[in-house]
């Protein structure tokens, strides 16, 4: 253990005590004034801090890494009684102190350490970059090889250990990034059930929206969504096989980046499906999250899908530019295939914002729709098996998620020491024995928050990873329609499109992007009336064009803090029944209307 992590145990205990404190004294109903964060340091103002604040304040010697770090450490344990990130108590702390649990899966216990090492290095003239001292999280399902656990939320693989860090680990750790912890996310990246509560795992708890703690806070990137929300954490990580990196990030409120599946490496990442995984970043701005991207992206031998990137020398913060570039670009918008499923209250916010994005000189197309939409996705909601409900399982999703799940969680597990947990066979065993918390059968014996019990891990053990016939047809059904649909509709009637504007609450939007491998971002742009639970505008692009979404997202966002008395951007989460703690949370998604 590093010559500081004992002192950072008993910073933590006393932030705890504070914490816990406040708690005690907040007065009813003062949502606003119970979450309000402290200053850090004498005089930084963290909250909604972006990284060349505090760049510029670890410049100027008002604020050094190691207090960002303990910063966040303090709002993480103010605000966790109630997001719940992840509800594991750090067990050197819990001997330590009886306060609140820590708002991560696990704090880092050399993130200390390390923020002070990237201290000296910047008192002695060397600083790395961007991410230098800059704290961030990572979804508990990216290994990292340290004092932490890599478990994807499961008890099954409590006390493993992964061979190395994962690549975009290594990357943002080389980059200076100071990683504060593991944050929570539904268990197994939401493959192991059908019918769940978004947010839960088996060890992290039940993971809570600040903005509304009662409903669905997206998942299964949960707790990296959260904690940027909460400003618990600067930036994060999270993975996304279908949506589990954009539907958090807009059910929260901040930018989710989901990029090409290719353009970052999936080693040392539990795996679903090797066709649709990649890993995304979270920020409260679109800056942050390319910033983070920049650090991460690259080429990995350990994954050879990330040998054919096509990406531009010198990173894609260059592509970063403000509302003047809205100026003669050209978006589509895929009416019949997304926007005329959202709800009436986000059509008249969203379509607001769309009118200030004309006004800034842009054009919007309407009726630019995805070729062959109506066989490619359900004309009702998400549903990553239409295929088969449409009665062709060869033109299903899931059929290529099941097979792939079997083969690369066996060949992941294959890397892994200190556990005897080896195949999908054993994790479902593992699940039946531990039924009480690990919900092996479906309620009411197994665990209500795993209402469906094991069902998609039953449906992936059925196939024995055997790419068969129906495998492949489904696999080249669901890349070529969706690629097809969604170059087509970039390329309307002659004319190159800069994006598809899709309104990302829609889960269909992300699902085209995801089957494809394509890549897309959303932006923050409005909030429910009735659930207070935010909304956003995503782009759709096509392969390797991460830089159009780079300059048009971080275009729109300057539109939208640049225009007086516009409200259709990210806003303070309102903390709404912040004392209700309702387990399994309402699985809604819905306005006034």
């Amino acid at each position: 253990m590093g010559g500081g992590s004992l002192t950072y145990f008993k910073s933590l205990a006393g932030l705890a005590a504070a914490a816990t404190t406040t708690a005690a004294m907040a007065p009813a109903g003062a949502a606003a004034d119970f979450f309000k964060m402290p200053l850090c340091g004498r005089s930084f103002r963290l909250e909604e801090a972006n990284i060349d604040d505090m760049q510029k304040a670890m410049g100027n010697g008002t604020v050094t890494a190691v207090q960002l770090v303990e910063c966040y450490a303090q709002r993480v344990l103010q605000t966790d009684d109630y997001i719940n990130l992840t509800a594991c108590l750090f067990r050197m702390m819990e001997k330590l102190t009886a306060a609140v649990p820590s708002s991560l899966l696990e704090f880092n216990p050399d993130a200390l350490d390390i923020a002070a090492n990237l201290d000296r290095e910047r008192r002695a003239g060397k600083v790395r970059g961007p991410m230098h001292g800059i704290p961030f999280t990572v979804k508990e399902n990216i290994g990292t090889k340290d004092k932490m656990e890599t478990t994807a939320g499961s008890w099954a693989l409590l006390g493993s250990r992964v061979p190395r860090d994962a690549f975009v680990v290594k990357k943002l750790r080389e980059a200076g990034g100071v990683l504060l912890g593991k944050a929570t996310l539904s268990e197994w990246a939401d493959m192991r059930s059908n019918n769940y509560s978004e947010g839960y795992s088996a060890r992290g708890g039940q993971a809570r929206s600040p903005y509304n703690f009662t409903v669905n806070p997206g998942g299964s990137s949960s707790g990296s969504a959260i904690g940027v929300a909460a400003n618990a954490v600067a930036v994060s990580l999270g993975t996304e096989t279908d949506g589990s990196v954009i539907n958090p990030a807009m059910r929260n409120s901040v930018v989710g980046f989901k990029p090409t599946v290719g353009l970052t490496s999936r080693a040392g990442v539990v795996p679903e499906t090797e066709h649709q995984d990649t890993v995304g970043t979270f920020g409260r701005s679109v800056r942050d999250a390319v910033y983070t991207l920049d650090a991460i992206y690259g080429k990995d031998q350990r994954d050879n899908y990330t040998l054919a990137q096509q990406s531009p020398r010198g990173g894609y913060t260059q592509f970063l530019t403000n509302k003047r570039a809205l100026r003669g670009a050209a978006f589509g918008l895929p009416w019949q295939c997304f926007w005329r499923h959202a709800d009436p209250e986000q059509l008249r916010q969203l379509t607001a914002l769309l009118d200030l994005i004309k006004e800034a000189g842009a054009t919007i197309i309407n009726g630019t729709e995805i070729t062959d939409y109506g066989t490619i996705v359900s004309p009702d909601w998400w549903d990553w098996d239409w295929g088969t409900r449409r009665g062709y399982p060869n033109e299903s999703e899931y059929t290529v998620v099941a097979v792939d799940f079997y083969n690369n969680i066996n060949t992941y597990l294959s890397e892994l020491d200190n556990t005897d947990i080896r195949s999908l066979e054993d994790i479902v065993q593992y699940n039946y024995d531990n039924d009480g918390t690990e919900g092996g059968n479906p309620w009411p014996l197994g665990n209500p928050a795993f209402y469906s019990g094991q069902d998609g891990f039953l449906a992936s053990l059925a196939t024995k990873g055997i790419q068969d016939e129906t495998y492949w047809q489904a696999l080249e059904f669901t890349q070529t329609k969706t690629r097809k649909g969604i170059d087509d509709a970039l390329n309307y009637k002659g004319k190159k499109l800069n994006g598809l504007l899709v309104p990302p609450a829609v889960g269909q939007s992300y699902q085209i992007s995801a089957q494809a491998g394509y890549p897309i971002i959303t932006l923050p742009a409005g909030i429910h009336s009735a659930s207070g639970m935010p909304f956003g505008l995503a782009i759709l692009q096509t392969a390797w064009a991460e830089s159009e979404l780079v300059k048009f997202g971080s275009a729109i966002e300057d539109l939208q803090k640049t225009t007086a008395g516009n409200q259709y951007k990210r806003s303070f989460p309102t903390w709404e029944g912040y004392k209700k703690k309702p387990i399994p949370l309402l699985n809604i998604y819905e306005g006034s209307d």
